[in-house]
């Protein structure tokens, strides 16, 4: 009899988080309502920052970000090639033009040499991404002169320097889709230390009973999925141990075998157990499809190659190599076991 099929990833939900989804439902305040503010404050403090703002998704959260730092048309954003499609579209609801710049493909993050080269003058920020849980260099990238949004969508809980990354740009925005860190099913979250930041954020996430005729959005949290996430955040430490445990598992499978395993950077955490296969990752994308094991490329397509340019040779590296392995929490004993046995038979030891 065949094996179930292991997917990539899939949420860590259980009794709790149904109980408080289910007294929100026994309340009856299912809209943005004090489960929301309570989840704002929460996850503000878990950041060290002044205070959120609780929104639809972390696209939204980014769209929010942009306009609070007045970025429109003619305006540009710097952001990294290798990253997901949402940042290109925040940039351009924003109404500005992405300005694309390279990555180390060894990590993932924005390489700072790049980012200088592609500035223009055109550019108004900078979009920093935390790749897959390891923290970016957002001190290297400060003499760029540009306001920084980190984005901590794939990082949350992870630390640079003692302190919670999200920490030192301008704003930070969360993702808490279903497979992130913590999830809420959608949703996402801005927060900032600077309280003009949050009031333009709280302004435009809502439309009803508005002052004046202002481009607003319908961009709330609900009550529902915030008493959710604010069950997943208490369970934070939990879900980023047992990532963790995974990660040491698949770490000591793969120990001799012919390929980069992620960096041991103190901080970091294990949104997604990235490996670097020197040959190219299709092959063994596909023998792990064979086995009934869902592994994925950790970008599904670089934003250059969206936008028809070239020249990036570090996002294309890191596209060409890399490859994810299930990671999530929820996954079990024996389908950690099966992935890291599958791993072993794959991709091999180093020859003597």
């Amino acid at each position: 009899m065949r094996e179930p099929v292991i997917p990539h990833s899939r949420p860590s939900l259980g009794a709790a988080e149904a109980e408080a989804a289910a007294a929100v439902l026994r309340l009856g305040q299912v809209a943005q309502g004090p489960e929301v503010a309570a989840f704002e404050a929460e996850v503000a403090a878990r950041m060290g920052l002044r205070g959120g703002v609780a929104v639809a998704s972390g696209t939204a959260a980014l769209h929010l970000a942009l306009l609070a730092l007045k970025v429109g048309p003619g305006d540009a954003v710097l952001l990294p090639s290798y990253t997901c499609a949402a940042l290109l579209h925040a940039v351009r609801l924003a109404g500005a033009e992405p300005v694309l710049a390279d990555v180390d493909p060894a990590t993932g993050n924005l390489d700072p040499e790049a980012a200088r080269r592609a500035r223009t003058p055109h550019c108004r920020a900078l979009i920093l991404v935390h790749a897959f849980g390891l923290p970016a260099d957002a001190e290297a990238l400060r003499g760029l002169g540009l306001p920084i949004v980190e984005d901590c969508a794939q990082a949350l809980g992870a630390t640079a320097g003692g302190r919670p990354v999200g920490s030192r740009g301008e704003m930070a925005i969360c993702s808490f889709y279903a497979t992130k860190v913590i999830a809420t099913g959608e949703g996402g979250m801005l927060l900032s230390d600077r309280p003009e930041v949050l009031a333009v954020a709280r302004e435009l996430r809502a439309y009803d009973e508005a002052p004046d005729a202002r481009l607003r959005f319908n961009y709330k949290m609900t009550d529902l999925q915030a008493a959710v996430g604010r069950v997943q955040l208490g369970r934070l430490p939990e879900l980023l141990g047992r990532r963790a445990a995974i990660a040491e598992t698949y770490g000591k499978a793969l120990d001799d075998a012919p390929v980069s395993l992620p960096a041991e950077v103190p901080g970091r955490i294990y949104y997604r157990f990235v490996i670097r296969v020197p040959g190219g990752a299709e092959a063994a994308l596909q023998a792990f499809a064979g086995r009934g094991i869902t592994c994925r490329r950790p970008v599904h397509t670089p934003l250059h190659r969206l936008l028809g340019k070239e020249g990036f040779p570090g996002a294309e590296e890191a596209w060409r190599t890399s490859l994810s392995l299930p990671c999530a929490p929820a996954l079990t004993d024996g389908e950690v076991t099966r992935v890291a046995e599958a791993a072993r038979a794959i991709l091999g030891r180093r020859r003597p």
